[in-house]
């Protein structure tokens, strides 16, 4: 039958070894439902003690998936650590500098603003107050 002509053994087969890898680049890049964390929590989150935070101080918890400030007068602020770019919960904080390992984003843990693409959307601000001793962060609206 004329048409096109069959494709070399050489084309098949570089077809077939570059299927996988696109379809894992772009599972690496997809938030999906394994794994993304939710941008903010669902109820409060005891961080911990007061004092967990010194003035002038930035803490991680990774578990809670919030970054607590204090400013030199005592006031708390908090951010969600979930990558707004692909949902990836940050694990790592350097100094004030929020790093993501799954694409390289930065934040400033300060401001939740982004530092290093490709993260373009600031974190997520989070209402945090001290109750009974404890820091606690809300989901907010």
């Amino acid at each position: 039958m004329p048409g096109r002509p069959a494709p070399s053994r050489r084309t098949v087969l570089r077809s077939v070894a570059a299927t996988p890898v696109a379809g894992l680049g772009l599972a690496a890049c997809s938030p999906g439902d394994d794994g993304a964390a939710p941008a903010r929590p669902t109820a409060p989150v005891d961080l911990g003690a007061d004092g967990e935070v010194a003035k002038g101080a930035t803490k991680l918890f990774p578990d809670g998936n919030v970054v607590v400030t204090r400013a030199q007068d005592g006031s708390l602020k908090a951010f969600s650590t979930v990558c707004t770019h692909a949902g990836c919960p940050i694990k790592k904080l350097e100094g004030t500098k929020l790093v993501c390992n799954c694409h390289g984003s930065e934040f400033d843990a300060r401001t939740g603003e982004v530092l290093h693409a490709p993260a373009t959307v600031p974190l997520v601000e989070l209402p945090v107050e001290v109750k009974q001793g404890r820091i606690v962060a809300s989901p907010g609206t």
